[in-house]
């Protein structure tokens, strides 16, 4: 594959410039680099699929970057979610929700037994407010279950999955919305490297 393919949602992400050693450095695995690409267009650039609406997508994606204080990530997204229908009010509902969610972590408590000394309290997040109005119920509690995944990994028990099933997720979209939540982990992870190999 030769520098001047078109470039793809990482190389937006990090800035790559055509010619540049990292523009070279990510065609040395085309394979990887279409699989990343086909990735995304597969969760975010079709319509409604699978019983998750693109903007749910859009949201969730817009919502887990800012929780990474991910700047790019988070542009893109919100930029992606406002070309929606009704997408700029939500938009702006997920990115004040998320400035109100934002924390360290992790946070979490293991079986009891020996790693119980490594237990963490932490806060748990829900969206409260007017912005629950406008998010409504499903979207609400998807935030709320992303923001467990990401900073309260080791709580994401049956009971939470209970929570998104009682807010209307059926079990097939939930496992579309732990695909996204895991493709988000690997690009901002990937995006942080190769911006760290540019420096």
């Amino acid at each position: 594959m030769t520098t001047e393919a078109t470039p793809d949602v990482l190389d937006k992400l990090i800035g790559t410039v055509p010619g540049s050693g990292l523009d070279h450095l990510r065609h040395e695995r085309p394979v990887t680099r279409l699989n990343i690409q086909a990735s995304y267009e597969a969760l975010f650039a079709v319509g409604d699929q699978g019983g998750v609406s693109q903007s749910e997508r859009t949201a969730l994606a817009l919502f887990v970057t800012q929780l990474h204080s991910e700047a790019s990530g988070a542009a893109h997204y919100d930029a992606l979610l406002r070309e929606q229908s009704g997408g700029a009010a939500l938009a702006e509902a997920t990115m004040r929700q998320a400035q109100a969610a934002i924390t360290t972590g992790p946070y979490g408590a293991y079986p009891a037994g020996p790693l119980s000394v490594e237990d963490v309290a932490g806060p748990v997040f829900n969206v409260e407010g007017a912005d629950r109005d406008v998010l409504g119920p499903r979207l609400s509690a998807l935030l709320a279950h992303a923001h467990l995944l990401v900073f309260h990994p080791r709580d994401a028990t049956s009971a939470a999955l209970a929570a998104l099933q009682k807010a209307g997720w059926a079990t097939p979209e939930i496992v579309t919305l732990s695909q996204i939540v895991a493709f988000l982990s690997f690009q901002i992870r990937a995006a942080h490297g190769l911006r760290l190999l540019n420096a």
